[in-house]
């Protein structure tokens, strides 16, 4: 009895499914090409079709076990539904539509970073990887920033770095130098203060000597610092002699041989030019002869 109340149960539940489908409207099928397409919420519900489909395959990419040539499949038929949808999102802005394109996602690489990798195997730019299929092989380099190469710096921009610095010129501006050197160089200027003192002590009392007539009475210093004196004076003299010389021989030059002056250097120049050409133009008897009258006129030019 259960048998038969099972078998038509089954029955009617196949009655009502043939009858909830002869009541449905046979199934669209999406236009091949979206210029076919006359109506914007048309375009929209295929738009949105396409992107459904996108997830779906998007989400099955993911999974890294299907094997690299099913992932090579999955991510060239989601490049060819993303393909689609721009021809649909296109038609939509020419039905008066909104612009979808414009805030489409980027491509990103394993870290998240927007990148656009060119295609290698000749499908375009715009071609994308998507989940597994970015760690395939061949496909994880494209993705792989490039090692950056230290550029060698030229001679022109090693000299470009230099500046005051490089040659110490701003040491003392931080005043380590300052600190360090300022008393040393307070005691070195009271040394040498000192010794100029006692220097000057010593070469007065070596001038009274002299001028008293006590020469016996100073000291091997003090004579030793007036024989220096004097070769210094001598020096001088001796330097001031020669400076005269020298310009008494450069005042005193003197030419032995004549000079013409500028109009006399002209006429001689025109004279040469004129020979010239007589020489090219006439023949050697008509000089002679040109010669010869200049003689008996006394011409002397």
């Amino acid at each position: 009895m259960a048998r038969n109340e099972e078998k038509a149960q089954s029955m009617l539940n196949r009655f009502i499914t043939m009858k909830a489908e002869e009541k449905k409207k046979p199934k669209e099928r999406r236009p091949f090409l979206a210029s076919e397409c006359r109506d914007q919420s048309e375009a929209d519900k295929w738009r949105q079709q396409i992107m459904r489909e996108i997830g779906r395959k998007v989400a099955e990419i993911q999974n890294e076990g299907l094997g690299e040539h099913r992932l090579r499949d999955l991510n060239d038929e989601i490049n060819k539904l993303i393909r689609e949808k721009s021809h649909w999102e296109r038609r939509i802005v020419e039905l008066g539509g909104h612009n979808h394109a414009k805030y489409s996602a980027k491509m990103t690489d394993l870290d998240g970073n927007i990148v656009d990798v060119p295609n290698p195997g000749g499908r375009g730019p715009g071609y994308r990887y998507f989940g597994a299929a970015k760690k395939l092989p061949g496909v994880k380099e494209l993705f792989e920033k490039p090692p950056e190469l230290r550029k060698r710096r030229t001679r022109y921009d090693i000299y470009k770095r230099i500046d005051a610095s490089y040659y110490g010129y701003r040491d003392q501006e931080d005043g380590v130098l300052e600190r360090l050197e300022g008393p040393a160089e307070e005691a070195m200027r009271r040394e040498a203060a000192e010794e100029w003192r006692r220097l000057d002590e010593v070469r007065r009392e070596a001038r009274k000597g002299v001028k008293s007539g006590e020469v016996a009475e100073v000291s091997a210093v003090a004579r030793e610092m007036l024989r220096e004196e004097e070769e210094e004076v001598v020096e001088e003299e001796r330097e001031r002699e020669r400076e005269k010389e020298e310009k008494r021989e450069r005042r005193e030059f003197i030419v032995h041989v004549p000079l013409p002056d500028e109009k006399e250097i002209e006429r001689r120049v025109l004279e040469k030019k004129k020979m010239e050409l007589l020489s090219k133009y006439v023949s050697e008897g008509l000089m002679e002869e040109q010669t010869e009258a200049k003689d008996m006129l006394n011409i002397q030019r």
